[in-house]
Order: structure tokens, then sequence, then C-alpha cells
């Protein structure tokens, strides 16, 4: 990138907020995902939507890539500026502009964190739902580009049941708004296009997403299973029995395993699979619900602990909650993946997955939201080990085959991005990406935005 295309970032942005240091480049050339690594040419920190705009003229004539970059927790290499080119960090973009408590909505930008919205709507009894694992830092700019699940997806659903209305700067520069605070809106769902497009369509500047009331009362339970298909009845009869949990989580041996050994919250190495549950609502609703649902976990084989306490409840979701840390610190590398099946299909998956670690001699543990079917079977591998490798690529080549197979899809939650890209085809068809791509083409015609990721 010449010394001119410099100068004008920085007549933009202010000097200050335009790195070119190799050392502060390096920490925008990869996100959470291992094995991607590219350094940009430029870090950029613009302020507001003006700017942002500005950034985008200059990129769309200068012909540069623009990568657009929240927290970098993605875990599909989507924030990697494998082209140089130019980071576009919203850090600075971190305002909640509005909370309107009359209406449940609010209105954020894009560097805002999850867990920040949720603190500031709490006082007026309201909750922002979407809570991906990384609540406490991933961005709300980041969570829409990804479509970001997270715990409470069964009951709850997704970034994109709460994503009303987005401002975007488009690739030329020019700045756009869809929907809004209503319900509905005319047109085509522009809102819900950008929702979940991974940065290759637009710079999302500002969000505006409704609120639910929070839940008045709440109960915790967590269930021991010797054996896994008593836990896959149970995850079944539950639904079945108009029961909608607000988390309905499962964990098997291995991360209950690891993640005793890493946190000793006394959980039963020796269980097959265990499955953490939370009702909530109204005091009589919850009572009856998790009656029902201690009931059916009993039946079905497993040994039910239920929280009488804040400390107790505390005590199951931390569990949850150290999965994937707790794995990580096995080896120096961790692929967390996130494929998805029908909720009937999760015993299938999990039974699947443990065989396919077997038969690549790799370590894979599962754990994951087994109410809506979003399961993260997780690789603990180590990048400089070739032979190990080549087994890994190849056991996530079948996970992701059979989960396609049981009727899933790739992504529940993390996005395609550059790790997932070689499966899309087996899932759309070349028919289907061709639209994808034709979307992409009318709206970025110089292929400037997160280039290569998502549709190639």
């Amino acid at each position: 990138m010449n010394a001119s295309i410099i100068r004008e970032l920085k007549a933009i942005v202010g000097p200050q907020w335009v790195a070119t240091d190799k050392e502060d480049l390096i920490c925008y050339g990869y996100d959470a995902t291992p094995g991607f690594f590219d350094l940009p040419e430029a870090v950029v920190q613009p302020a507001n939507k003006e700017e942002v705009a500005a950034v985008l003229k200059l990129a769309n004539r200068e012909k540069f890539p623009v990568y657009t970059r929240g927290s970098g927790t993605n875990l599909s290499a989507g924030a990697v500026p494998t082209q140089g080119g130019v980071v576009l960090s919203t850090g600075r973009m971190n305002r909640i502009l509005e909370i309107d408590p009359e209406n449940w909505t609010a209105v954020v930008e894009p560097g805002v964190i999850v867990a920040e919205l949720n603190a500031a709507v709490e006082k007026y009894g309201l909750i922002y739902p979407p809570d991906p694992g990384t609540v406490t830092t991933a961005s709300m700019g980041g969570t829409v580009a990804e479509n970001s699940g997270g715990l409470r997806g069964l009951k709850y659903g997704v970034t994109k049941h709460y994503v009303t209305g987005v401002e975007a700067v488009l690739a030329d520069g020019s700045i756009v708004a869809y929907g809004g605070r209503n319900v509905k809106a005319p047109g085509y769902d522009m809102v819900m296009l950008f929702t979940g497009s991974e940065g290759t369509l637009g710079v999302i500047t500002t969000i505006t997403v409704r609120l639910v009331l929070a839940p008045a009362t709440r109960r915790s339970m967590i269930a021991t299973f010797a054996a896994l298909p008593g836990a896959g009845r149970s995850i079944a009869e539950i639904i079945s029995n108009k029961i909608i949990p607000a988390t309905l989580e499962i964990m098997d041996n291995y991360t209950i395993r690891t993640v005793e050994s890493f946190a000793k919250l006394g959980l039963p190495v020796e269980a097959e699979a265990i499955i953490l549950a939370e009702v909530d609502g109204d005091a009589a609703t919850v009572e009856q619900d998790a009656a029902k649902m201690e009931g059916i976990l009993r039946a079905n084989g497993g040994e039910v602990r239920v929280a009488t306490s804040a400390q107790e409840r505390d005590q199951i979701w931390a569990a949850r909650r150290a999965a994937l840390p707790s794995l990580a610190k096995l080896r120096p590398s961790t692929f967390c993946e996130d494929a998805t099946v029908p909720r009937d299909k999760v015993p299938d998956m999990v039974r699947i997955v443990t065989e396919i670690a077997a038969r690549n001699d790799v370590a894979i543990g599962t754990f994951g939201h087994a109410g809506d079917g979003n399961l993260h079977p997780t690789i603990v591998t180590d990048l400089r080990d070739a032979a190990e490798m080549e087994r890994v690529y190849k056991a996530m080549d079948e996970i992701f085959d059979t989960a396609l197979k049981l009727g899933g899809t790739l992504s529940g939650e993390h996005g395609i991005g550059l790790g997932k890209l070689k499966y899309m085809p087996a899932q759309f068809g070349e028919e289907g990406m061709a639209v994808m791509r034709s979307i992409k083409q009318a709206l970025d015609p110089n292929n400037i935005l997160n280039p290569g990721k998502l549709v190639g």
C-alpha cells in the first residue's frame, strides 16, 4: 500500500487511529481460528459512519480490500485479512445510543459488547437474549455479522430474531438504513440480508434490536447419564412434552473429564453424558415445567441435582462456560466447530463424533446446545504436527459430512468465513451458491469487502 493512501487514511480518521507498524499489524492478522494468519497493510479505527464511508470510498477507488473486525473472537477465520489491505476495527464505535423501555428496543453502535448492553437494559427489567459463549467480549457488530446464537437459543432464538434495523455503509461509501423499531417494514428484508453476511456486503454502523422482559424466576438442574441414549431420549421428550427450556445443554464424557480436571466443580467423570437445563418465566410455570423436566430426566436414567440457591445455579453454568477454555488448555491448538443437526439427531451426532475421533486418532470433546441441535465438536491438537493435522482435517470433513447427512447445517452460529467455505456447495449446490454470489457482486462489484469469505 503506497504512502499516499496511508496519508489519506490518516486524514480521514486521524493519525493516531491508523496503525502500520508490524508489531501492531500482527495483532490484527488472526482471530480465534487456529491455522489462519495474514498481515494487513494497515489498521484503521473510525469513530463514526462518516469516517467509515470515507474509508470505503477510498478503498473502492484504489481497489484495496477492507476487513471489518469487532472483538476478534470469530471461530471461522472470518476476520483474517487474507489479501492484505486494511482491517477496519469498530472498537471506537462503542456507544449505546438509545434504550427505549417503552418500546422494548435499543439502538447501539457495532463496538458495544453484548454483556454491556444487557447490563444497561437490566435496570428496566429487560434482556437482550442472544447469549454467545464470548458474551463478555463479543461485539454487537460481530454477533450480527455472524448471526450468533448461544446458550439461550432454544427458547429465545438467535441474533436474527432480535435485529429489527441496521444502518450500513456499502462498498462505494453509500450509507443505507433499513428497518427500525417497527415489527414489519416494506420491501425486501434487507435487515436479514446483512445479518449473517459476515462483513461481505457492507459495514454495519448502527443496530436496532428488540428486547424482551427479563424472566421473573429461573430453575436450573444438572442430570448425569451412564449411557448416551438416555440423554438423547430426555432431550426429545422434554420438547415433545411442550416444555421449552431457556437452556438445554449437553456435554460428552471427554468434555466432562476435561472440565473437572480444569475447574474442579465436582462433575461426575465416569458419566457418559450430562445435561444442563434451565427453565424460566413466571413462578407457577417454572415450578410446573421444572418438575416435569426433572421427572423426564429421572425416567430416562438420569441422576438429577436441582439448584436450590443462586450459588448452586452459578456452579451449574460455570461447568458449561468452562467447556471451551478447559479443552483449549489441553493442547496448543483448538478447533471449536458448530455443526448443527435436528434435535432428535443429537445423540446420533455425539456418538458418531466419538467414532470419528477414534477412527482418526484425534482428541474431540463435544458439548453444545442440545435443545436446538447446535453442537460444538472441539478438536484439540497441535498445528505444528503435520501428520496429526492431516488426521484432524480428515475428521473435520467427516464431521460436516455427517451433519449434512443427518439433515443438519454447516454452522449454527460461528459462520462460514474461510474455515468451512469448501463445504458450502455440498449444502447449497452450485445454483444456490451462484445466487449468493450474484448478491455479493451487486453490492460489492469490486470485491473489496472481506473478499474470499462466505461465498468464495
